[in-house]
């Protein structure tokens, strides 16, 4: 499988997930969605760790860098699509005052 087609499904695997949830915002709150969503990857990415490890020694010597790993992608995709929103806020407030120079 090429880089291309490992982001692509990547793409489309994220947005079946997006889809769920945002079925659910119909009867819940976008904030507890979000904390369920975030529950949800933390959950299962402890069962990736625990999956690469054959004993509770391995596992736990895999412990602090897979937190490590992680943070640091939750935080680079949080910041990604945080900037995607901000450009749609700006692309929004330019159609709206198509003279503002903004």
């Amino acid at each position: 499988m090429t880089d291309e087609q490992t982001e692509r499904e990547f793409r489309e695997t994220a947005d079946t997930f997006i889809k769920l949830a945002n079925e659910h915002i119909e009867s819940q709150s976008k904030e507890n969605v979000g904390m369920a969503l975030l529950y949800a990857a933390s959950r299962f990415n402890a069962f990736v760790v625990a999956a690469h490890n054959d004993n509770l020694k391995d596992y736990e010597g895999d412990h602090d860098r897979a937190i490590g790993f992680f943070m640091v992608e939750y935080l680079r995709m949080l910041k990604e699509n945080l900037e995607d929103y901000k450009r749609a806020y700006k692309d929004q407030q330019e159609a709206a005052d198509p003279g503002s120079g903004a």
